[in-house]
């Protein structure tokens, strides 16, 4: 197995993995906040660090069908939200390629 590389963000208030504390997003890449994960409130990011990809998969979320991909911690490969890939309805596409990390699989520091 070959070296982690783990990439630091800026700042004094950064989302990271509540289980290792890996950063894991910036509060500036914040999209919205009301949004909702598999276990309460979720956020969506523009954009995310130190995470990898599970396979697409189609799913029925509150908004409509998603393709998605599960996406998880690179350190400690805990499910944190997921990414979304493809929307079918027209007024759900401004999610494409944007990212849901679940509050409660964050801390922020």
């Amino acid at each position: 197995m070959g070296l982690l590389f783990v990439e630091s963000l800026p700042g004094p208030k950064v989302f990271k993995c509540k289980y290792c504390g890996v950063d894991s997003a910036s509060p500036d890449a914040i999209e919205s906040k009301e949004f909702r994960g598999r276990h309460g409130r979720a956020y969506l990011f523009n954009s995310v660090v130190n995470v990898s990809f599970g396979p697409n998969e189609d799913r029925i979320l509150m908004t409509g069908m998603h393709i998605v991909n599960d996406i998880y911690c690179s350190c400690c490969q805990r499910r944190l939200g997921w990414r979304y890939e493809k929307a079918y309805n027209e007024d759900q596409k401004y999610k494409e390629g944007k990212y849901i990390l679940e509050k409660g699989m964050m801390v922020k520091e």
